[in-house]
């Protein structure tokens, strides 16, 4: 019998929004308007989430998980109703992370990092416009995602301007610099973050988000016929 993959869904306070998290997968994250509706965009995201498993070399792993089981259901804030992402943490997001599953949370960031790369080396720089006309471009995506890592990174001490990460040397400086300080931290007991502190295993997860949401993004909207 396949293993199937734990889900835990985040439920807006005011029901308008759940995000159905596979907390073993970090960026495998779909929301919805219902539970159900969200387990069903997660499942259509499954075959999109493949490449990135290969990739880590757990590609046989996640082909053999064909089913879901949900196994916790938490109340999210008022920014999962907003904008259907998932911003609260799990228990299993709160839970130790034994050296070994830290590495493999590891591998899948930086997974989810050189399938983004890859999206970016085939699609075109423009890219489809939005059904009012609106949208951005490639390059505009891909500045969205460095700023927002550039920002996360300051919760575990990393630092680099934008004109840095927008060479390769200093991006691959940058995601190795990053990693390395997550198992600084980790090794520490520490949390990532001064004030709103996030446990490393949500921010292992939201940063693979991220990057794939806007990977998936531009195979969507890529106008070259290289998508997905």
């Amino acid at each position: 019998m396949a293993n199937p993959i734990r889900l835990v869904m985040e439920i807006g306070p005011k029901g308008k929004r759940v995000i159905a998290v596979a907390p073993d997968w970090p960026g495998l994250e779909r929301g919805a308007k219902t539970e159900e509706a969200a387990i069903e965009r997660l499942r259509a995201y499954l075959p999109r989430y493949r490449p990135v498993a290969t990739l880590a070399g757990m590609g046989a792993a996640f082909a053999s998980s064909d089913a879901f089981e949900v196994v916790e259901r938490y109340p999210g804030s008022s920014s999962t109703d907003f904008w259907g992402i998932s911003f609260t943490f799990s228990t299993i997001d709160q839970q130790p992370l034994t050296a070994e599953a830290l590495e493999r949370d590891l591998a899948l960031l930086q997974a989810s990092w050189s399938f983004f790369d890859d999206v970016r080396s085939r699609v075109s720089a423009e890219m489809r416009a939005g059904p009012r006309g609106g949208g951005r471009d490639r390059e505009h995506i891909v500045r969205h995602v460095l700023l927002a890592q550039q920002d996360w990174a300051k919760k575990i001490g990393v630092a680099a301007p934008l004109d840095v990460l927008r060479t390769d040397e200093g991006l691959a400086a940058h995601r190795n610099a990053y990693r390395d300080a997550i198992r600084q931290f980790h090794a520490q007991g520490k949390l990532a973050g001064k004030v709103a502190k996030w446990p490393l295993r949500y921010l292992i997860r939201h940063t693979a988000y991220h990057t794939l949401d806007h990977a998936w993004e531009m195979e969507d909207k890529d106008l070259g016929g290289a998508g997905a």
